[in-house]
């Protein structure tokens, strides 16, 4: 069943479209990767799936009604979004800003914090101060707070950009735990193509329009890669479903 669904949706910074026609429908327990040049309109894709931004035209729909129509704290039970730009020079505890997961809630939800923090791997550093954790360990400490949140569907902005790989696979398999465990569906934009393997289904956009769709291995193409981002690779394929790329 869809989650969410954009339904030819168009939208403008100013007199000229930016996104147009886009049609994308999110289903329970997916994970998803969207991939694109800079530029091409993932972050804003993102937002018009959190209802930070209003379409132009064509409709946003969560669980087949209106975004729109949800007030804050509801759709804050339903949708979590984290920006690529996370403020973490903060003098906070890493429990303090998981707690602020509880912001939609008037009495305590299921999950409590240390549960979030545990599945997180965070647990025993509850009474660090973020500014004394790793990127990548920052980086799950939002994860932690979206889980006390609560929301079925994840939205994240580039999590994975200026880690390094062994933050990059860690913070992949969290995610991975969340959809298996816990049947959330994310939806996150990432610049590096070769992770894109760990996705259920991949989302190419170029100039603020869906090239296609599909099964990374394949979706995933010289042609296309050629095509999105105008330069030559050799794609080496492996026998797992990953695959390594190139430049020619």
């Amino acid at each position: 069943m869809n989650i969410l669904q954009l339904d030819r949706v168009y939208f403008s910074y100013n007199s000229n479209y930016f996104i147009e026609d886009l049609s994308i429908d999110i289903e329970e327990k997916e994970f998803i990767g969207l991939i694109g040049p800079n530029g091409s309109g993932k972050s804003t894709v993102l937002k018009l799936c959190a209802g930070i931004l209003k379409p132009s035209s064509g409709r946003v729909l969560l669980w087949g009604r209106p975004l729109h129509e949800y007030q804050g704290r509801d759709r804050a039970k339903l949708i979590s979004y984290l920006p690529q730009m996370l403020y973490t020079n903060l003098p906070f505890t890493v429990k303090e800003i998981v707690n602020m997961g509880l912001y939609p809630y008037r009495i305590m939800p299921s999950t409590t914090p240390d549960e979030a923090l545990q599945m997180a791997g965070l647990l025993d550093k509850s009474e660090q101060l973020i500014t004394e954790l790793s990127g990548g360990e920052r980086r799950r400490v939002f994860i932690a707070m979206t889980l006390l949140q609560g929301a079925g569907l994840l939205l994240l902005d580039e999590p994975l950009a200026n880690l390094d790989i062994k933050y990059q696979i860690e913070l992949i398999t969290l995610l991975k735990r969340l959809r298996d465990e816990k049947g959330i569906s994310i939806f996150m934009a990432l610049h590096d193509i070769n992770l894109v393997h760990h996705f259920d289904r991949v989302i190419v956009i170029k100039e603020g329009s869906i090239i296609t769709t599909g099964f990374p291995k394949e979706v995933i193409t010289e042609e296309l890669i050629s095509n999105v981002y105008g330069i030559s690779v050799r794609i080496h394929k492996q026998e797992d479903g990953s695959f390594l790329i190139g430049f020619n």
